[in-house]
Formats: C-alpha cells, structure tokens, sequence
C-alpha cells in the first residue's frame, strides 16, 4: 500500500447522529496525514474533527499551514512532527547534569 498525497474526496451529508459512523469510515485506514470537515454546523465539525485520527484536521478550510502549527501524520503517515514548536523535539536531546554543592 502507498499514501495517496492528494485530496481524496467524500461529500455527503451527515449530522450529529452520523458522526461516530463517518469517523470509523474516515479512520478505517492505515494512514492518517490530514483531513477536511466542511459543515454549516462549526459545533458539528468541530466533534467530528476530534474523532478522526489525522495529524490536521481543517475545518471549512484546506491545505492551510501555519509556521507555529505542528505537521505530521498517525499510523502510517509518519512519526514525530515539523514545524511549530513540536519540531524542537526532532533537534534536541535532554540531558540532566546533577552537581553535589
């Protein structure tokens, strides 16, 4: 299997009812890079956007980036993050040091 990098899309309608079932069908997949919720409903997207397992999720939007925002995927879509402050964590490492006065 390979990621598809570009929009794949399903319009249908749904509702407040519909949301866990969209979700299972939107994460039934080993990739999870990004996605986008298009509603009238902000409140009604917003719900679905925390279901759906991606690294973004657009809301009314898509293919918006913010330098401050972190970009990556879940499962099969990459690990760690680039951009924002997540990136830090890709070019640093912790060290204690610990000094007896």
């Amino acid at each position: 299997k390979e990621e598809i990098f570009g929009p794949v899309l399903c319009a249908q309608p749904f509702s407040d009812q519909d949301l866990d079932k969209i979700a299972e069908a939107a994460n039934n997949t080993t990739f999870g890079l990004a996605a986008s919720v298009w509603s009238q409903n902000i409140s009604t997207a917003h719900k679905l956007a925390a279901k759906i397992r991606a690294g973004t999720v657009w809301i009314n939007c898509h293919n918006i980036f913010d330098a401050s925002l972190p970009f990556g995927g879940y499962k099969e879509s990459g690990w760690g993050r680039e951009m924002g402050h997540e990136v830090l964590k890709n070019y640093t490492e912790l060290k204690a040091v610990t000094v007896n006065l």
